[in-house]
């Protein structure tokens, strides 16, 4: 699978642009601010129904412009090609169609062209809080997952009704057990099979992580990823028994699987606290291509690999190693920013592997 075709009108600083890509690896160069990173939150908009960076679709809309547009044309090896389209016009609700028929549900598109994206902002899977952590496995676990992400759909729905009781009991000075054990009943069987799941995916995703940290790294450190979940000591339906009066004070939930984290170690220390900016710039990347490798062993056909000014705080020997790594028949489609096309140049002088690079400015990119 990969992308053939991107046409974009008034995409953030995009008036209008159309682009044929390679098959394999296509790079975008150009000085920061000119729309590099805009062309792969287009992509990614394909793949997840949103922007990577900006959840509110309006402000994606170019100044001036009352609506954009993204169109991509896939091709699936052996079964065809696919138009995709997303259309968001200011106050209106956003459309995602393809091959013409409009989604009932944006979750429904979710998992059908696969994407990983690696950027800058990975970092803060390491630096920010355990809300960034849970919402990247399940990105990752509902690409392959449909049964995960309708349990997850259904328990956040219910966690909102129930928080919504929590605090109406706390303004209005009453409670009620049998509305909140309504919500309550709804959430226990979701909750057990979301932790199931994401142990199970831990269980499996942590050798291949560890493969590609080894390899970026050159084997240097030794890394885990540790997953921690209330449901760990006591089933969800006993949690919500004791932490009762806690929720009562609190007014929203304080136990249950949108608790959850992970953390991060080298050398069993902390990432965050001990690992250089290299160091935690090797550990996000190798856990996004590790989600490339599990992805594609499940789907049996490559996610697209998107790389945002990933040889920034990159060392030399590391970079030759990624370069060596993408350019394997391991992956396919890759696109890759960097500010610096001379570095570009340099390294497909000496690969013979199929490639385009475009010269991007001020909203414009050029094939050269």
């Amino acid at each position: 699978m990969y992308l053939r075709k991107l046409t974009l009108f008034n995409f953030k600083n995009y008036s209008e642009a159309s682009l044929m890509f390679s098959e394999k690896i296509n790079c975008f160069t150009g000085r920061n601010g000119v729309g590099k990173t805009n062309l792969l939150d287009a992509i990614h908009y394909l793949s997840f129904t949103k922007s990577y960076f900006n959840l509110i679709d309006s402000q994606n809309i170019r100044h001036g412009e009352e609506f954009f547009a993204i169109h991509g044309q896939f091709e699936r090896n052996g079964s065809g090609s696919s138009e995709v389209s997303c259309i968001q016009r200011r106050n209106q609700k956003k459309q995602f169609r393809i091959n013409s028929k409009d989604y009932e549900r944006m979750a429904d598109h979710i998992g059908e062209f696969p994407l990983v994206m690696v950027s800058p902002y990975d970092r803060d899977l390491i630096n920010e809080g355990s809300e960034l952590r849970r919402k990247y496995i399940d990105s990752v676990i509902s690409q392959f997952d449909r049964n995960y992400l309708e349990d997850l759909i259904t328990y956040n729905k219910c966690l909102a009704q129930r928080n919504a009781l929590l605090k109406d009991f706390a303004e209005k000075r009453y409670f009620d057990s049998t509305a909140l054990e309504i919500w309550d009943e709804q959430m226990f069987g979701p909750a057990a099979r979301i932790s199931a799941r994401r142990i199970v995916f831990l269980q499996g995703f942590l050798p291949v992580f560890k493969k590609y940290f080894d390899f970026i790294s050159i084997g240097r450190d030794e890394v885990d990823i540790i997953y921690y979940t209330d449901l760990s000591t006591a089933d969800f339906r006993e949690l919500l028994k004791v932490n009762l009066q806690r929720d009562l004070a609190a007014r929203y939930t304080t136990a249950g699987v949108h608790k959850d984290d992970l953390e991060f170690t080298i050398g069993g220390y902390p990432v965050k606290k001990f690992g250089s900016q290299g160091q935690q710039k090797s550990f996000v990347l190798a856990v996004k291509l590790a989600q490339f490798d599990y992805t594609q062993n499940i789907k049996n056909y490559k996610p697209i690999l998107l790389l945002d000014d990933i040889f920034d705080k990159l060392d030399g020997e590391r970079v030759s190693q990624l370069v060596n790594l993408v350019g394997d028949n391991s992956f396919g489609q890759v696109f890759i920013t960097d500010t610096q096309p001379e570095r570009v140049n340099k390294i497909f002088e000496s690969a013979s592997i199929d490639h385009r690079i475009f010269e991007v400015s001020e909203g414009k990119a050029i094939l050269v």
